[in-house]
């Protein structure tokens, strides 16, 4: 068993007077749901391995209102980014990374006429800065020559414009990266987005998630690169549902680096 690793909370920084090089902003599905924590403990593998100073919010962190936007409820969401944005000012936090895109997009498009202004990045952007700078190696592993299908994020594509940096870091892992015919720009949602994630869909003739996992699984993929828990979810339950969960794995980008190299 290798040692547990431990991952300061800003309190415990602010205790002893420093400060981390990045806030690790975890997110309510990296939280609380189970399949979502593997890809945080994923994550702070790699953050580990790399030497990135970092530290979370812990108890302080609340969800960043993003499904209360989309649902409708603005009031509700200023409630929880106000009470987000006293807690991330009061630890004067300057740069933060978040694996999930939801958190993402609110915090770095929403916070900042509330008051909240940060640099914030994907978990894929700053996987791929460390790469670049040469703190992180990403190594082929497992997953060489493996034909893989990445599902893009709304959040993380068409909303942010950021396609290219999962895509380089899974070229890193040396798979055959075969592209679903809608993809990048003209990529379908998941099925999750609009707060659709937490209800039943509405009646119609299919479900979002089956037309998107069918898009996927005509690629004949090993694995369906995701990089957000939401499409993780979404996926996952699309594959169960083609009765495929035996041959294709749904899995986070980050996932596929920490255990390419068995961290």
């Amino acid at each position: 068993m290798s040692e547990p690793i431990k991952v300061p909370t800003m309190a415990e920084y602010m205790a002893e007077g420093k400060k981390p090089e990045v806030l690790f902003w975890v997110g309510c599905a990296g939280s609380f749901d189970d399949r979502a924590k593997k890809i945080t403990k994923a994550f702070v593998k790699l953050l580990h391995n790399a030497k990135v100073d970092f530290a979370v919010l812990g108890t302080e962190e609340s969800c960043t209102g993003d499904p209360a936007k989309r649902a409708g409820n603005e009031f509700l969401f200023q409630m929880q980014a106000m009470t987000n944005i006293e807690v991330l000012n009061g630890y004067e936090v300057k740069k933060i990374v978040t694996a999930c895109p939801h958190c993402f997009n609110t915090i770095k498009n929403e916070y900042p006429e509330l008051g909240g202004n940060y640099e914030v990045v994907h978990h894929t952007q700053f996987l791929k800065s460390l790469l670049n700078e040469g703190r992180l190696k990403v190594e082929g592993g497992k997953f060489k020559g493996k034909k893989i299908t990445f599902h893009d994020p709304c959040y993380l594509g068409r909303a942010n414009g950021e396609y290219e940096a999962p895509r380089d870091l899974l070229r890193k892992l040396e798979v055959e990266l075969v592209e679903m015919k809608r993809c990048k720009s003209r990529g379908l949602c998941c099925g999750a987005g609009g707060a659709q994630m937490f209800k039943e869909p509405e009646e119609g003739k299919k479900d979002v998630n089956m037309e998107r996992t069918e898009e996927a699984l005509e690629t004949q993929p090993k694995v369906i690169a995701a990089a957000c828990p939401f499409c993780n979810t979404m996926m996952t339950d699309g594959v169960k549902g083609k009765n495929q969960e035996g041959d294709v794995a749904v899995m986070d980008v980050a996932e596929m680096i920490a255990s390419a190299d068995d961290l």
